[in-house]
């Protein structure tokens, strides 16, 4: 019998709607027997996940989700089972969320030009952690003001490259993230690989790099994939012998289109990263 593990999701710690323990009874009574909590950038939560998800009957792995900047694009890798204590990747990921909020007001200034005002603040009022300031915010700010009708119109005219409200950033190295995980004795996996939008040899830099650097695993299964993506990412797990991971990628009870712990189970013949971590389950 297959695991119902979700390893990817977010609270409100960074650009989630609900809190780490809102989250964890909303797991239990999905059916998830192993999760994680994977906030971008920040371990805020991860003691109040870790609390909540054994009051709720959860086993439990640290998490975090990695900005990376990588071929100038920002790729996301999810880090598992480390020690959310280590000074390394506390400091790490302290430096990468330090050029959000410059980026934030640059997006307002961006909006403000195309006749959107107060952009900034308004989004201000959906954060819960000011440095975790994201495009997200912006879109929920922009769609409970009127302008767009959801999120996804918000970034199609707005907050993607080329269009008005689009501010690059540059993240950590995809060599930090991994290191920083692995030195911290987790696991590193590669996020949710289709929404990239690779050339075929961009993605062979990238899977060539990560394995390089130290990454043990890649999310086959995940919110935003198709069966055809999963499928295409089961083969790429094993061409690089990588293992796999599942999680549904839930920020929100209105926005995501995945719940949590509904997800299709991985390919049996795949080596799941949890396995990698039995001795750093919670």
């Amino acid at each position: 019998m297959t695991l119902n593990a979700d390893l990817h999701c977010h609270s409100v710690v960074s650009d989630g709607t609900l809190s780490p323990e809102q989250l964890a009874a909303r797991a239990a009574g999905n059916g998830v027997e192993l999760w994680s909590l994977t906030d971008h950038d920040e371990l805020g939560g991860q003691e109040r996940a870790r609390t909540a998800a054994q009051a709720n009957g959860l086993r439990y792995l640290t998490g975090c989700e990695i900005s990376v900047t990588y071929l100038d694009r920002t790729v996301h890798i999810v880090g598992l089972g480390f020690d959310a204590d280590d000074d390394t990747i506390r400091q790490g990921l302290r430096a990468t969320r330090g050029g959000r909020e410059l980026r934030a007001r640059e997006m307002a200034e961006q909006l403000a030009k195309v006749g959107i005002h107060g952009a900034y603040d308004g989004a201000l009022r959906y954060v819960g952690n000011p440095e975790l300031i994201s495009r997200t915010h912006f879109a929920r700010f922009l769609v409970e003001s009127g302008v767009c009708r959801d999120t996804g119109e918000v970034f199609r005219r707005y907050l993607t490259e080329g269009k008005p409200g689009f501010v690059p950033h540059r993240w950590a190295t995809l060599k930090d993230a991994v290191t920083w995980i692995t030195r911290a004795g987790g696991q590193a996996v590669i996020a949710h690989p289709a929404r990239y939008g690779f050339s075929a040899n961009e993605e062979f830099a990238l899977f060539t790099d990560f394995k390089g650097h130290g990454g043990g695993a890649v999310e086959v299964v995940t919110g935003s994939h198709s069966a055809a993506d999963a499928e295409r990412y089961a083969d790429a797990a094993r061409e690089w012998g990588l293992a796999a991971s599942r999680g549904s990628d839930f920020h929100s009870p209105d926005e995501s289109h995945t719940d949590l712990g509904r997800l299709p189970d991985l390919p049996r013949d795949l080596r799941p990263v949890w396995d990698l971590l039995a001795d750093r389950i919670q």
